[in-house]
């Protein structure tokens, strides 16, 4: 017997197409983070291998692609530094500060 959540639309987002509405999807989901256990692993259309976690919402299942930046920003995530963006817009998730250096750049940045 199907049921409705078999017929999902699936939506892999990148940190870079991350809105606030699926900000706070993770972080209700997985309020003190994700680990390994909750980390999907599978291979994109290009066989790239992609790891992701995932939320759904009524009608979608996201994957998440997991990255240093959006562990960072599950971490420092506020409600109120998004309450001036709509939920879908996805300019409104900026790049978090790492520090002195960017482990998915593999290089040091200059700080100031």
């Amino acid at each position: 017997m199907s049921t409705k959540r078999d017929n999902l639309k699936r939506v892999i987002v990148d940190f870079k197409k991350l809105t606030p509405e699926i900000l706070s999807l993770l972080v209700e989901k997985y309020p003190d983070g994700y680990d390994d256990e909750n980390i999907i692993t599978f291979k994109n259309a290009n066989n790239e291998i992609v790891e992701a976690v995932e939320v759904t919402t009524n009608d979608t299942k996201y994957l998440v692609k997991v990255s240093t930046k959006l562990q960072v920003t599950m971490e420092n995530y506020d409600e109120d530094d998004y309450e001036d963006f709509d939920d879908d817009d996805p300019e409104a998730v900026q790049d978090p500060e790492m520090g002195e250096e960017d482990p998915e750049m593999g290089e040091e940045m200059e700080v100031e």
